[in-house]
């Protein structure tokens, strides 16, 4: 029989050795780096625009902080003009109240010179005036307004009768400077007329009977300001100018 007779060392092809005695890797060509550089390139441009991102977020915050800064600045400008605004306004309208209140005592002024005139001016022949005087306002009541301002005046003398006396009350409640509805007699009585100047009489000589009166009333509130036709007919010129003056001014309506 034929014996097969197979030498598989002889078939082996052997591989080649470096001097050390490893094996050597086969060379790699550009073709198999292509991936890496791409790879590389794609990383290298993502770190680039994180990178730019990043630089420009800070420019931004930078900008937003000194903006931040200026708006702070500004507002504490705002805030200083504000106060010197309010305490400009505060002293004008101390100002106001000062003014007002200057122009109230002025509108409430009653010169006696000009209701005595027209007290005189009203007066009938058959009346004589004694005496005027001027009565204070009253105290008013806990939590009550004052019921006036400028208080009253108190009319006396004589009268030849009482219808005299009734005449003299009328002419009075149509003064616009009297409360024509508070004007009233506070006492009327028979008297024995009062001795001439020289205090005595011819002899013989009798004193006729006649009415001692006295009147009260409340002084009118209406302002100084509408009584200027009246006060200029009773001569009182230097309040008239004054009240004219504010009303130029503005700081009293017409």
């Amino acid at each position: 029989m034929y014996s097969l007779d197979i030498n598989f060392l002889k078939d082996r092809v052997p591989s080649p050795t470096n001097f050390g005695g490893k094996k050597t890797r086969a060379a790699m060509s550009p073709r198999d780096l292509t991936p890496l550089f791409i790879g590389g390139a794609i990383a290298a441009f993502s770190l680039a625009i994180v990178g730019t991102g990043w630089w420009l977020l800070q420019a931004q915050n930078e900008q937003l902080e000194q903006n931040i800064a200026q708006l702070e600045q500004e507002n504490q400008r705002l805030e200083a003009e504000i106060g010197n605004i309010n305490k400009i306004k505060q002293e004008i309208t101390q100002v106001k109240s000062e003014t007002q209140a200057l122009v109230t005592v002025f509108d409430q002024i009653r010169p006696w010179s000009a209701i005595l005139q027209d007290v005189k001016e009203r007066i009938p022949s058959s009346v004589q005036l004694g005496n005027l005087k001027h009565i204070a306002p009253t105290p008013p009541a806990q939590g009550q307004p004052p019921t006036s301002q400028v208080g009253g005046i108190e009319i006396g003398g004589f009268a030849r009768s009482f219808s005299d006396v009734n005449d003299f009350l009328v002419t009075l409640q149509q003064s616009r400077f009297l409360k024509s509805k508070e004007v009233r007699i506070t006492g009327a009585e028979l008297t024995d007329a009062p001795l001439p100047p020289n205090g005595s009489l011819p002899p013989g000589a009798k004193l006729p009977k006649v009415v001692r009166y006295t009147i009260q009333s409340s002084l009118s509130d209406v302002p100084a300001s509408e009584l200027m036709r009246e006060l200029e007919q009773k001569g009182t010129v230097g309040l008239v100018a004054r009240i004219r003056s504010l009303q130029q001014t503005g700081a009293l309506q017409r």
